[in-house]
């Protein structure tokens, strides 16, 4: 039930937002040298790897400067970048990554493998299951890169503070999630990013 559901979503949402897509990669080509698209190695499930697809958001190989961004204006993000963060936009290409089986609408969102390196043995827990676009964590951590931007060591307070707070949340979903709650976090995540 939960695949067919995520590949029948996935395909409407590709196919409806088809001209905005190719709009928004436009805008990305034509503000900064580089392509329209940001692809990253992320741990998904049974902690198997695969490349999580975004739009890019940043100047080329800003990435060497650090993973984690911070604030609302952080110097390597675009202006067409910060549009996009801002209402969730760049994470559109991941409805392909569920097409093709390697994410899920719901689930707990990917990380990357240097933070999945901190994980204790409960917290691997989380890959019992697809990761995903959207979950409690997200909803929870709308605004990160805000609460990251005023701490004097990102990088710290998001592994000591942020993670494992986060990964409480994935774990309950985990162990507590069925189709009714899917599309209870779908609904909530709509309703967050239209607020904006």
């Amino acid at each position: 039930m939960k695949r067919i559901f995520d590949i029948l979503f996935s395909v409407n949402v590709l196919l409806l937002l088809s001209p905005i897509l190719i709009i928004i990669g436009i805008l990305i080509i034509l503000e900064s040298r580089g392509g329209m698209f940001f692809s990253q190695k992320r741990i998904g499930k049974k902690e198997q790897p695969f490349q999580i697809l975004k739009f890019r958001t940043m100047f080329l190989d800003a990435e060497k400067k650090g993973q984690i961004t911070v604030g609302d204006r952080d110097p390597r993000i675009t202006r067409v970048g910060f549009f996009l963060r801002k209402y969730k936009l760049d994470e559109l290409p991941q409805f392909w990554n569920v097409l093709i089986g390697e994410m899920s609408i719901v689930g707990p969102r990917p990380e990357v493998p240097y933070y999945v390196s901190f994980y204790n043995q409960n917290q691997r827990q989380v890959f019992k299951v697809k990761p995903g676009i959207t979950d409690y964590a997200s909803l929870k951590y709308f605004d990160e890169n805000k609460l990251l931007g005023k701490s004097e060591n990102p990088e710290q307070t998001y592994i000591q503070e942020i993670m494992p707070k986060k990964l409480a949340l994935n774990l309950e979903y985990v162990n507590n999630h069925n189709f009714s709650t899917d599309l209870k976090i779908i609904g909530k995540t709509a309703l967050r990013i239209l607020k904006k």
